[in-house]
């Protein structure tokens, strides 16, 4: 957004940054030069970039807005990651209830505008600024946690040796420790952890005790990145303000504890699911973020497409079998899961699950978490559901033989089961149950369909599109079937019917883009696996999982990475990401 060369004249004549001779032969030598006459004036000393941003926010009606000895409050100045901030010149300064005000050296940079539009979920409202606001806003961003709160972690270290001299003993009790858990510092410095993860879009925050210092970082996009690091003294506050909010044993610090305690922030319900392991420097604590406000998923919106969603919904139309989520820790098992549920979830059914941990609340379905730690396991919490007149069981994960038969006699006894198992691709599954002692016949009888999934990064909207040369082609072809996955493309309408490769663009990351390392949010890839009658004859003939997964493809199945191919070739994501997720 630029004023025309007519307003510009005008406006500077009546202003008197420049007189008329003078504006004629600048005007000339824009022309010569091929400048517009903004940067001429510039070029040529009759005006600051800060005088014709002024000018631009008059003539415009873009409201200005000085930021000189401003002090931003950090959690609005987070909104904006700092490598944004300083590639597009953007600044979070002030955030109302329903829109955000941002600072912007030019207004007109729209897909800076529209990435922290879809970050934050607010309106956004741009201000003209000048250079020297900019420099000393973006200043504030050298400010790490730490240094935020420096003061805080500071009272809080002259609480603990307070504390620690107070006792007669040379380790803390319960009451010492809670007393410190309650101290205001450490109840702010924990409060303030938690919200930046939050407002990062963090999965985890990992709290790492090393030597001499603590080590926190935040899981964004399932990358791990350091977030700051703190002295070795807030180590021991942290950990019982953490086990306080957790409701874990405060002198327990020998043996692992799990536990769970909730937060909102901004209307946002956020579930905190807390691991903390003893380690040779204290105890290391793991916490999952769980935003239980999320709702509304569809399969077709978490990644699934074309013939594999058709095999999980004829699936899931069936009222008795087995549907199996396979994949490794953190590949998006669960929300396939609840996803699927959530579909199922109609008056008409009666829905029970047996979980550990319950990661989302779902209305209508009757959830169970397990406690193994009184003899309530999967296999016992199985056998009390059947007794609950269930339509649908969903079983967290089958870990052994016992769950696994229980789920195979649910799945017989006329009940559709969901549920997820740790192999490395769908055709495992069946290796897997039959390592755990299940019986073919069994299986066959049962399984509908097995769903393998990874989770890429996505790319941010300012990607940068290439088409792909006969040698990377040549390269990715010994990943996938280039063929299959073209036809997909096809059938789907991705592209026209006549494309071929030389005419999909692919897509990588732009540096300096909007987004910190040009990605942002994550989806699924996927193969489902369907038990059609010749795989059925395989599995009763003991067939090994390489030929089952050889069968599967030659009977349609896209694998994963011939999906993350699919979805790269969409601009969904890259394929150096693909490969790096499979390679994993």
């Amino acid at each position: 957004m630029h004023i025309s060369s007519d307003q510009l004249k005008k406006f500077v004549l009546d202003a008197g940054f420049i007189n008329k001779a003078d504006l004629q032969s600048v005007e000339e030598l824009a022309h010569q030069e091929k400048q517009s006459l903004s940067a001429a004036l510039i070029a040529h000393g009759h005006m600051t970039e800060d005088d014709m941003r002024r000018v631009e926010s008059y003539v415009m009606g873009v409201p200005f807005i000085s930021l000189k000895n401003v002090k931003i409050d950090f959690e609005v100045l987070s909104l904006v990651p700092e490598p944004v901030a300083r590639n597009h010149n953007i600044i979070a300064y002030k955030k109302n209830s329903d829109s955000l005000e941002v600072a912007m050296l030019e207004v007109a940079d729209l897909p800076a505008i529209d990435f922290i539009k879809k970050k934050v979920g607010l309106k956004i409202l741009p201000r003209l600024t000048d250079s020297e606001s900019m420099r000393t806003a973006l200043q504030q961003y050298q400010k790490t946690l730490k240094d935020e709160f420096g003061d805080l972690i500071a009272a809080d270290a002259s609480a603990l040796q307070v504390i620690r001299e107070e006792s007669q003993e040379g380790e803390l009790s319960e009451s010492d420790l809670k007393k410190m858990a309650e101290d205001l510092p450490v109840v702010r410095i924990v409060d303030t952890l938690l919200r930046h993860a939050i407002i990062q879009g963090a999965s985890d925050i990992h709290i790492e005790p090393m030597e001499e210092e603590v080590i926190v970082r935040y899981r964004i996009d399932g990358i791990l990145n350091d977030a700051m690091k703190l002295p070795k003294h807030a180590a021991p506050t942290i950990t019982a303000r953490i086990k306080v909010l957790a409701s874990l044993k405060l002198d327990e610090k020998r043996l692992p504890q799990d536990g769970r305690f909730k937060m909102e922030l901004d209307g946002e319900r956020v579930a905190f699911r807390v691991s903390v392991l003893p380690v040779f420097f204290g105890e290391k604590i793991v916490m999952r973020l769980l935003r239980e406000n999320r709702s509304g998923f569809s399969l077709e919106g978490i990644g699934f497409h074309g013939d594999g969603l058709e095999r999980i919904h004829r699936g899931i139309r069936s009222t008795t079998g087995i549907i199996l989520v396979t994949g490794p820790t953190g590949s998006g098992k669960s929300t396939t899961l609840y996803t699927i549920l959530d579909q199922l979830n109609t008056p008409e059914v009666n829905i029970s699950t047996i979980e550990d941990p319950i990661e989302y609340q779902m209305p209508r379905v009757n959830q169970t978490q397990v406690k193994p730690g009184i003899g309530f396991t999967f296999a016992s919490g199985l056998r009390a559901l059947m007794r609950q007149d269930p339509d649908i069981i969903m079983v967290g994960e089958i870990r052994d033989a016992e769950t696994a038969s229980l789920a195979i006699n649910a799945a017989l006894t006329g009940h559709l089961v969901l549920a997820t198992v740790h192999t490395n691709s769908a055709a495992g599954t069946i290796s897997r149950l039959i390592d755990m002692g299940a019986e073919s016949f069994l299986l066959t009888s049962t399984l509908r369909v097995a769903i393998g999934q990874r989770l890429v990064r996505v790319l941010a909207e300012d990607k940068e599109a290439y088409t792909l040369t006969a040698a990377e082609r040549d390269e990715l072809a010994e990943y996938g079937d280039l063929d299959r996955i073209l036809e997909a493309l096809r059938t789907e309408g991705i592209v026209e019917a006549s494309a071929g490769w030389n005419d999909i663009s692919f897509y990588k990351p732009k540096e300096n883009g909007v987004s910190v390392d040009g990605y942002q949010g994550r989806s699924g890839i996927h193969e489902v696996f369907m038990m059609s009658s010749s795989i059925k004859e395989m599995v009763m003939e003991h067939k090994t999982t390489d030929e089952l997964h050889s069968q599967a493809r030659a009977e349609g199945m896209l694998t994963m990475l011939e999906d993350g191919i699919f979805k790269a070739a969409k601009g969904l994501t890259s394929i150096e990401e693909v490969l790096r997720v499979i390679r994993e």
